[in-house]
């Protein structure tokens, strides 16, 4: 019967109407969106629109991904947080192009293009390349990472980022190529080039020289030995006298890596620690036994170590003392002396360690400072060269080199114990091998040339870091890099633009010879260094600076990729129209402190004096639900088109949103089921707004603020609070505490209380009411205010509700009238009467009062007292100060607890009554309403039955049904 009664004044409810289904559809309707985007050219006109009002520029810089394969998840949450950071600003009021960038060159692209030609028979590992393969290599890998960088151009596009999709820019394209010779030649001039003979980290597998920035740290197992080396002679007996002992000295070391012993050329002690030579044997105290040097805060450990059951003290030296001592190399009966060196430690060994300067950064300092050889008998392959020994020749370090070596430090006696060790080894970034350290001839930039590090670190100081700890982290990296090692041995990159003299053998590189060359480059990329002849790419009838002579060779070595991507700041942001330098930001992952980050400081540092950045962001890495890293070999890789096919990119975003990006961020099943909810509620408010506006015309019907309702006014006091701290948490990148407040507000304030009360006045009040009218200016208010403060976190969604409010002003698009696009509107600015500090804090109080009527309401339908709380009587017995207070509302009671009547009586029992918690002279009592139920209401009221001509209608709905008529 009510049911039947319901249907009956339906059509004289103003029931929700809007095309914006509650079914988001995202992976269908977001590509229409996007489309729609496109067509109308709204990123162009956003931008625009802000140069026209000569709106401040900033610029976020791109940092390159590589193209070489589809995005990943990793890529999704970058891209995304750009996204954010871009469209926040571009709605506060800045000018924000957006110029997405690719790394192009590289070792993985040039390895898939040589396994191609490998399967196709032209070309055999360890064979020389010709130069026809050479070029048809180059010319696949440019066509290679050109398929991947358009491929990942759509692919980003798909997560609603907004950027110059049409003109990126490629560290391919031959302008970039040759900024980079330009640049290349500016550090030359400047002194920051050099050429040496040193160690670096070189990949065998890849066979090339690594930069810092390309190595990644993984556990390894490896040999540990114990070694001696004898003293030479009578070397360093003439310092002390010990009538007690003659017998033979040995200097004994620790070492994890076997293979580099044939590189030994001295021992390092510290200067400071204190050193014991002791003597081992049976009976320590007879004569004619073994003594060994040791640190003496070691000496336990080593004894034990090594099964030292008798040994006593024979003399105690200083580090410094033991300088000059000269001892025998085990296997090849050189001298190896000892040197000192601060960086020895007492973590492990002896105290005393072996120095390769041919195979270790360090070391090879200590062999530069104190002279000693520089030895390097291991190839670009890893394999032992002829300068090691017949024995040793041709074995590969890492496996037979390492057991070698051993058995013939054992074959001579100077092999004590043998075990291993794990422990983090540096491996190659790209190929994942555990690298080598290998002494070779190098280009390098000088870290250290003109205070270089000093003011690299002066300008980490002018950088804001976010978070923080980043700038402690950078300032080591800085702090501690050795001299950035710029060549490499590949094909597939740009040429280093140095000539030789054929006539002399110097390198040449002036401003005339790197002009030339960055000509040619500009006309024909990168692929003129190496298609072209010296004397092409010379100017003519050039001549050595240093003999005159007047015939060159070519460098063959290429630039390291890093050097590409930090001189982007140079060839993008000096060269687009739109974009300045310095970038006001950087964001990348936090790898990039000694990346991109770090290359880039470098470059700048040299070239311009200050940082290319004045704000990085860094975020962590993506892992599965439970923290682990994610690999294929898991199962629990999440790729961003899985999440868009069955979620949509709203859904994606809200999760880089809603993520702790300064950690590693979680993400699997659950937390995206999660996701998905909290995207429904918002969507959901924003459909309850928009349903209830379809007869709202902003221009005609919008009340003034001091004619709208006491509950409407404090919905714009929380709405002005809710921008004030959205708008906080955007400026201060804090995404958690954007989606964490407007989840609240739409949940809380929203949902469960404002829209709720307001059903009966929306739905059942007169369309023209002014109660209606008033709430309906309020949730069009709240309505415009959610889209553009959701635009930059879900952009389709936001867009789409845009699309769905009523008109405004003058019309569509037209100054002061509805902007076509939300992306084209202002970001909320609440006036200064929505805020009402003292209203608000009414209330709050009263909402807490709100909170105890509800429990009650709830305790008595649990008692069946009542059915629906719709239909109750609320009575709150309390003291005289509580019943003024709730007499100060002009909002009936009833509307703000939802249900059919409220009473406030100072006096009297009830025997159902309930004590509130937080109100000690406050007693509820809930019963059902009197009176009978209104068919088209659902309140019970007294006035039902009253008028003849509508006998199941209260005076109210009875009021509005005869309006309608």
């Amino acid at each position: 019967m009510e049911t039947a009664k319901k249907s009956g004044y339906s059509h004289t409810l103003n029931l929700p109407k809007t095309d914006f289904p509650q079914k988001a559809n995202l992976p269908v309707r977001e590509p229409e969106i996007q489309r729609w985007w496109k067509e109308r050219r709204i990123y162009e006109k956003m931008l625009a629109r802000r140069k026209a009002q000569g709106a401040p520029p900033f610029i976020l810089h791109d940092g390159p991904p590589y193209s070489n394969g589809d995005i990943h998840i990793g890529h999704a949450l970058n891209k995304v947080l750009k996204d954010i950071v871009n469209k926040f600003a571009a709605l506060r009021g800045y000018f924000t192009p957006y110029v997405p960038g690719w790394d192009n060159h590289g070792l993985p692209i040039e390895h898939r293009v040589q396994e191609e030609l490998i399967a196709e028979g032209k070309w055999a590992p360890g064979e020389p390349m010709s130069d026809a393969v050479r070029r048809e290599l180059r010319q696949r890998c440019r066509k290679f990472a050109e398929f991947w960088s358009w491929r990942q151009n759509e692919q980003f596009q798909r997560l609603g980022v907004f950027g110059d999709w049409e003109h990126p820019y490629f560290t391919m394209d031959y302008a970039f190529e040759a900024k980079l010779v330009e640049i290349f030649g500016e550090l030359y001039e400047r002194g920051y080039i050099y050429r040496g003979f040193k160690t670096v980290h070189w990949c065998y597998h890849c066979m090339t020289a690594l930069a810092e920035a390309e190595l990644e740290y993984h556990e390894k197992e490896s040999p540990s030995i114990w070694v001696r080396f004898r003293l030479k002679g009578d070397e360093g007996q003439g310092t002390w006298d010990d009538e007690a002992f003659g017998g033979e000295i040995y200097a004994l070391v620790w070492t994890t890596t076997p293979w580099t012993i044939p590189g030994n050329t001295g021992i390092m002690v510290h200067p400071e620690f204190e050193y014991a030579l002791v003597q081992v044997g049976s009976r320590a105290r007879d004569t004619g036994r073994e003594a060994y040097l040791v640190a003496k805060g070691l000496l336990p450990i080593v004894a034990e170590e090594l099964g030292w059951q008798e040994y006593r003290i024979v003399r105690n030296f200083v580090g410094e003392q033991l300088r000059g001592w000269v001892f025998t190399h085990p296997l090849y009966h050189r001298p190896s002396p000892i040197v000192t060196a601060e960086f020895v430690t007492l973590e492990q060994g002896s105290g005393l360690v072996h120095t390769a300067p041919g195979h270790g950064p360090e070391d090879y300092e200590v062999g530069v400072r104190e002279g000693l050889p520089i030895l390097s008998p291991v190839d670009e392959r890893g394999r032992f060269t002829a300068e090691a020994g017949e024995r040793l020749h041709g074995l590969f370090v890492h496996t037979e080199g390492n057991q070698a070596v051993m058995a013939w430090l054992a074959e001579v006696g100077a092999l004590l114990k043998t075990g291993t060790i794990r422990h983090n080894y540096p491996h190659c970034w790209r190929c994942r091998n555990p690298v080598i350290f290998r002494a070779t001839t190098q280009w390098f930039m000088s870290i250290d040339h003109d205070h270089h590090r000093q003011k690299c670190l002066e300008a980490i100081e002018r950088v804001k870091w976010v978070p923080e700890e980043g700038k402690s982290r950078i300032t080591a990296m800085v702090q501690n890099r050795p001299d950035w090692c710029l060549s490499r041995q590949r094909a597939w990159g740009v040429g280093i633009p140095v000539f030789y003299c054929r006539s002399c053998g110097q390198p040449v590189v002036t401003r005339k010879t790197i002009q030339s060359v960055a000509e040619w480059v500009r006309k024909e990329g990168s692929d003129a260094w190496f298609d072209r002849s010296a004397k092409e790419l010379l100017p003519e009838g050039f001549r050595c600076p240093h003999c005159n002579g007047d015939t060159f060779t070519k460098e063959t070595d290429v630039l390291d990729v890093w050097f590409d991507s930090g001189c982007t700041h140079r060839a993008v942001l000096e060269t687009h129209p739109d974009l300045r330098w310095p970038a006001d930001m950087y964001l990348e992952g936090s790898d990039q402190h000694r990346g991109w980050f770090n290359s880039s400081l470098m470059v700048a540092v040299a070239t311009k004096g200050d940082a290319p950045y004045r704000t990085v962001l860094t975020h962590g890495f993506v892992v599965d639900e439970q923290g682990r890293a994610m690999h294929k070999s898991l199962g629990n890789v999440v790729a961003p088109e899985e999440i868009i096919r069955q979620y949509g990119a709203d859904v994606l975003r809200l999760w880089v949103c809603a993520s702790d990006y300064t950690q590693d961020v979680r993400l699997g099943p659950e937390i995206l089921k999660r996701l998905a909810d909290a995207y429904f509620r918002f969507r959901n408010t924003l459909r309850f707004a928009l349903g209830n506006l379809f007869d709202f015309d902003p221009d005609r019907h919008a009340v003034p603020y001091e004619q709208l309702t006491e509950l409407d006014k404090f919905l714009l006091h929380r709405l002005a609070e809710v921008v004030d701290e959205v708008t906080a948490a955007y400026e201060d990148f804090d995404y958690p505490r954007v989606f964490q407040t407007l989840q609240r507000f739409c949940a809380v304030d929203l949902s469960a209380f404002y829209f709720d009360v307001l059903k009966d006045c929306l739905y059942c009040d007169a369309a023209d009411d002014p109660r209606r009218r008033s709430a309906q200016t309020v949730i069009f208010e709240i309505a415009k205010s959610l889209c553009v403060m959701l635009f930059p976190m879900m952009s389709h969604t936001a867009e789409e509700a845009w699309q769905h409010l009523p008109q405004w002003g003058r019309g569509r698009g037209t100054e002061g009238g509805k902007p076509e696009s939300v992306a084209l509107a202002d970001w909320v600015q609440p006036p200064q009467e929505w805020r009402n500090g003292q209203l608000a804090e009414r209330w709050r109080q009263l909402l807490r009062l709100r909170d105890e009527v509800n429990g009650a309401l709830e305790a008595a339908k649990t008692e069946r007292r009542v059915l629906n709380p719709l239909e109750a009587k609320v009575t709150l017995l309390t003291d005289a100060a509580l019943a003024d207070f709730l007499g100060s509302f002009s909002v009936p009671l009833a509307e703000v607890f939802i249900v059919s009547q409220v009473e406030v009586r100072t006096e009297g029992t009830h025997p159902h009554a309930v004590a509130a918690e937080e109100f000690p002279n406050l007693r509820i009592v809930v019963e059902l309403a009197p009176g009978r139920k209104c068919a088209r209401c659902w309140q019970r009221k007294e006035s039902v039955g009253n008028d003849s001509a509508y006998p199941d209608l209260c005076a109210r709905c009875v009021a509005v049904v005869r309006q309608r008529r």
